[in-house]
């Protein structure tokens, strides 16, 4: 087996892809911009905590679920601000998910031990979700993997390759990230895939990558990735499930699509 990259490029397609849609006004923006919430002038009864308890989680807004996460700003930083802040700068929660220590740098109100809160948060999220497909077979639950990698991949700003190693119930033995990119521009070695699968004795394996751009249309360079690797694991008898291509709202299946 030659042991060579497979480099995918999107520069074209992405090129193509629609421009986004304009932001739409919708209950949290008017909430992030509402004067009273930012100065925190609220009745007792209408707080995030208060409401939660009394109406349930899904009736607040992401301001406000950041706001109990939080819990109070640092001395001099409103907390309804402080949350604002987040979330023009990561654009969504689902985004949030993908932040580093880093990615928090420079927002005000935002000290070490918030930034770890927030991290620890993220992580019991992701760790919950992969608990519950370790113990269901993946063949019967294609959404549930299509919103947990929705939630891992969905909204990086590079391209990540990540490999999803079944066993023989197709429950999930690991998932590990094969490759990171650029933008547009990824190489894959499914050389180093194949040594992974019969290291993890795996029986049979699901891969996935996104497309920053959110067009899932695949491109020819992610038809080649996908025929070479399908062809490199039957060679040791290991299955190849499926290849998704994750957008930030929809997803493209290789195997639904008849491995075109």
């Amino acid at each position: 087996m030659a042991d060579h990259a497979c480099t995918i490029d999107k520069t074209t397609l992405e090129s193509a892809s629609p421009e986004p849609d304009a932001r739409v006004c919708s209950p949290e923006s008017a909430a992030r911009s509402s004067p009273a919430l930012l100065r925190g002038k609220w009745h007792k009864n209408d707080m995030p905590r208060e409401r939660l308890i009394e109406q349930g989680p899904g009736v607040l807004s992401d301001t406000e679920m950041i706001v109990l996460v939080l819990g109070a700003g640092l001395p001099g930083h409103d907390v309804f601000s402080v949350a604002g802040a987040l979330l023009d700068r990561f654009g969504s929660l689902r985004a949030m998910l993908d932040a580093t220590y880093a990615d928090f740098d420079g927002l005000r109100g935002i000290g070490p031990a918030k930034k770890a809160q927030l991290l620890a948060i993220m992580e019991m999220a992701r760790r919950s979700l992969v608990d519950k497909m370790r113990k269901r077979s993946l063949m019967n639950s294609p959404e549930a993997v299509e919103n947990y990698l929705r939630l891992l991949i969905g909204g990086r700003q590079q391209e990540v390759f990540v490999s999803l190693f079944l066993d023989a119930r197709h429950r999930l033995i690991r998932c590990e990230e094969s490759a990171q990119g650029t933008l547009t521009r990824m190489a894959v070695y499914p050389r180093e895939i194949v040594r992974r699968a019969l290291n993890l004795n795996a029986a049979s394996l699901i891969v996935a990558h996104n497309h920053p751009s959110g067009a899932v249309q695949p491109s020819a360079s992610d038809c080649s990735l996908t025929h070479t690797l399908r062809d490199a694991l039957a060679l040791i008898d290991v299955q190849l499930v499926d290849h998704l291509v994750i957008g930030a709202d929809s997803t493209y299946s290789f195997a639904r699509a008849g491995w075109p």
